[in-house]
């Protein structure tokens, strides 16, 4: 599938030792209580501000991390697909980095959606921790970046934007939720985890 400019593209790169973490970053620390925020503001499951990240180029000639809003149009039945490389134990950080990116390069944070195969994300824990009632309610929003397990799947509405962080077990939870997500990803699926696993999942296309 070609590649098309508009949205910086996830290196498999980014998956590498991290040499000089930022500040606020070095240790886990409680996550914050979630609240509406804009895209400006830190996502769900962030640590608290810390030094200011560098503003996106204006203009990023070789990505394909999203497309164009008449692409996206042309490829809803059949979204970008790209892996990113990620331990079962560093898949939700991997998809942590990919929302970054995403809110960065312009993306809104309703675009954005957060499916976790194995233990749920932090922020997911704390929201259904409130209720499920409360919990779909922002979903149904759809005005931030929401998490949710692979399980739920089938019950999440389609966004642009679908990740899924394989951080369980590949042939079970994965296998089922994978291709569900990328029926509800309209533009763009990113998947965090075992490329060539993942690759015998999605099928031999991606």
């Amino acid at each position: 599938m070609p590649l098309i400019p508009e949205e910086p593209q996830i290196h498999e790169s980014a998956q590498g030792p991290r040499v000089s973490p930022a500040a606020g970053r070095n240790a886990p620390t409680p996550r914050p209580v979630p609240g509406p925020r804009s895209a400006a503001t830190p996502r769900p499951g962030r640590p608290g501000p810390g030094p200011a990240r560098p503003a996106p180029p204006a203009q990023r000639p070789h990505s394909t991390l999203g497309q164009s809003q008449t692409a996206r149009s042309e490829t809803r039945s059949a979204p970008q697909v790209q892996l990113i490389p990620a331990s079962a134990s560093g898949a939700i950080d991997a998809a942590d980095e990919a929302v970054d990116l995403l809110l960065d390069s312009g993306r809104a944070p309703g675009d954005i959606l957060v499916l976790t195969t194995g233990e749920q994300h932090p922020w997911a824990v704390h929201e259904l921790s409130f209720g499920e009632g409360a919990y779909w309610a922002q979903h149904d929003a759809g005005d931030d970046v929401f998490f949710a397990g692979a399980a739920a799947a089938d019950r999440v509405k389609a966004r642009p934007v679908v990740i899924v962080a394989v951080n369980g077990d590949v042939d079970g939870s994965a296998a089922r939720a994978l291709p569900l997500a990328r029926e509800r990803a309209g533009a763009l699926l990113v998947v965090c985890g075992d490329p060539q696993r993942i690759s015998t999942v999605l099928g031999a296309g991606v």
